[in-house]
């Protein structure tokens, strides 16, 4: 991998995409990018303002254009969750980055959440957090280049896990 590539992380919500996210970048020495914030900065929203006014399909396409048009070189780019909806914004960090797949059993990832609204997660409404977890394992799969099992794993070993596949 070449110092100016990026590497984009993607996982199921509470998977530690942000923070793993920060503290590989301080390793690399490298920029850290939190897509979330991008969009937030953006349009002057929340996300969940953002998802209450613009309903969650509304949200992906938001999230699918500002992804799409990151344009980043040598970052680490935390994704939100729900990122792999997007075909073109998925299309595109495959382009510019190694995208890697941070990998959670699913009662890992329910015991992280908390309020569900408040992080700004995307459900329709009938679906449950199983149902979610079910629908997005597959595209999470599809679109990784590397999965990064971080089941009872601490932080700094998936950080050195990832740094040891690239670097």
């Amino acid at each position: 991998m070449k110092r100016r590539e990026n590497i984009v992380l993607i996982g199921m919500p509470g998977a530690g995409k942000s923070t793993v996210g920060v503290v590989l970048a301080k390793h690399l020495g490298c920029r850290f990018v939190d897509s979330d914030l991008v969009i937030q900065e953006k349009y002057g929203k929340l996300l969940h303002e953002l998802i209450e006014e613009h309903g969650v399909e509304g949200f992906w396409k938001i999230e699918n254009e500002v992804n799409a048009s990151l344009t980043l070189e040598g970052s680490v780019i935390a994704t939100g969750g729900s990122v792999i909806y997007g075909k073109e914004a998925m299309e595109h960090l495959r382009l510019i980055g190694q995208v890697v797949y941070l990998k959670l059993p699913y009662e890992e990832v329910a015991e992280r959440l908390g309020d569900l609204n408040a992080r700004g997660v995307t459900l329709m409404p009938g679906q449950t957090l199983r149902d979610l977890y079910e629908e997005r394992i597959p595209l999470y799969e599809k679109y990784a280049h590397v999965t990064i099992d971080c089941s009872g794993k601490v932080l700094r070993d998936v950080v050195m896990e990832i740094a040891r596949r690239f670097y």
